[in-house]
């Protein structure tokens, strides 16, 4: 059987980052919304969970010092700079836009109201934390063998 530590790692940590999703979501709302689990934005966030369950679980295995190791360091604070800052900005822009669109429609103008541009795309940094810190926690308890 093959096993690879890293990648279990990584699927780990952004399946417990969408169930927690989902389950913040039904708390908050007493609804059920399944785009809670696979969908992204929201607390935790998975992409950081993901790439930081990879980060530590490729240290554990491959060296603390190893170039894969270093290599995903960089793809982490990547995702992570990229979900709490451009995906969340593009998240306001939709969410403007969205109201400009209501707007026109309000007034007459040929709006489509069906197409709404999705606004829950990017973290703030507390979701990008929280995320980090689970996908650390996981790659830190993952199996290595």
């Amino acid at each position: 059987m093959i096993y690879n530590p890293i990648l279990c790692a990584g699927i780990l940590g952004w399946g417990a980052a969408q169930v927690i999703k989902f389950i913040l979501f039904f708390i908050q709302n007493a609804s059920v919304k399944l785009e809670r689990l696979y969908g992204s934005g929201g607390m935790p966030s998975s992409h950081s969970s993901m790439v930081c369950a990879t980060l530590i679980s490729t240290g554990r295995t491959a060296g603390w010092d190893s170039p894969a190791f270093a290599i995903m360091f960089v793809v982490a604070a990547i995702i992570m700079y990229d979900a709490a800052n451009v995906r969340l900005e593009a998240g306001k822009h939709a969410k403007q836009l969205n109201e400009i669109m209501q707007k026109l429609f309000a007034q007459g103008e040929a709006a489509d109201k069906e197409k709404q541009f999705k606004e829950l795309l990017g973290h703030t940094p507390l979701q990008v934390v929280c995320g980090a810190v689970l996908g650390i926690i996981i790659g830190a308890f993952m199996p290595l063998a």
